[in-house]
């Protein structure tokens, strides 16, 4: 191939800064609503007329507080939990999947498949009633279950892609030393396979930390309520006033351990998804 030219450069560069303003640009005014005062909220300008932390303090320290700080720690609490028995339970599922033979392996991948497109909304009227029955309404254990619904199969699909892309001798090589099919797995495969490890665990944190359908209608108090569905709780001052700053703010602040966690950890995402593409 040969050299890119001055002109089509310059026509990337342009094309990626608009795609960079397009996917910012609701960030950057949600931003600019949560710095807003209530007054200052009809002001058509995008940066606000001056800059106030009463959004902020409302949510963390003020009427808004018992609302939004039981439901972080819900999210935060229910989040790591789904995510961590996903990502187990997706390791041995994908490992056997990648180097066993045995009837069924598509099926179980399409199964997988199907699961993961499902529409959930459909399935949230009988689980709200079976929920009810067992006891498992409002309660943590209510929303990990169906979680796992919604990473565990995002997570087999892509831990299998993975454990494709190790070698077979890797595994034999060490069994032949001694190891067993364990020791094996757990010493040899498990580290190789970390990186997509790692991605699968973000991928299944973020479905879990953006799910709403299922955080708004299988709780109904603050013991397992997440920050999605408590939004939709926020009230104003009166009844004729909107939250939009408040809900901005908590956006904000939900927004920023995802933020952080990508920017943290960028090259091993990219990383494991490259990994996980690529045929060796």
């Amino acid at each position: 191939m040969g050299a890119i030219s001055g002109r089509e450069r310059a026509a990337w560069l342009i094309g990626g800064l608009v795609i960079f303003v397009y996917a910012l640009f609701p960030v950057a005014w949600i931003v600019s609503l949560s710095f807003k005062s209530p007054a200052d909220l009809t002001n058509k300008k995008f940066l606000p007329t001056s800059f106030t932390k009463v959004n902020y303090e409302q949510i963390l320290t003020g009427g808004a507080k018992d609302l939004f700080l039981p439901a972080l720690r819900n999210s935060i609490g229910i989040a790591l939990i789904a995510t961590f028995i996903s990502v187990i339970l997706a390791m041995f599922c994908a490992y056997a999947i990648a180097r066993l033979n045995f009837p069924g392996r598509r099926l179980i991948l399409t199964t997988a498949l199907a699961v993961s497109i499902f529409p959930v909304i459909s399935i949230v009227t009988p689980l709200f009633n079976l929920w009810r029955e067992i006891g498992l309404y409002d309660t943590w254990a209510g929303l990990i279950i169906p979680y796992l619904s919604l990473t565990l199969p995002i997570s087999i699909w892509t831990l299998s892609a993975f454990f494709r892309e190790i070698p077979w001798e890797m595994e034999q090589a060490a069994q032949v030393d001694g190891a067993t099919s364990w020791q094996a797995f757990r010493k040899v495969i498990v580290p190789l396979a970390a990186p997509g490890v790692f991605t699968t665990a973000i991928i299944a944190f973020f479905i879990a930390w953006n799910d709403f359908v299922y955080g708004i209608s299988l709780t109904s108090t603050n013991a397992a309520r997440p920050v999605p569905a408590a939004l939709a709780f926020f009230t104003g001052s009166s009844q004729f006033e909107e939250p939009t700053g408040a809900i901005s703010a908590a956006a904000v602040i939900v927004t920023i351990p995802v933020v952080v966690l990508v920017l943290l950890f960028q090259r091993r995402i990219v990383a494991g998804l490259t990994n996980g593409a690529v045929k060796g």
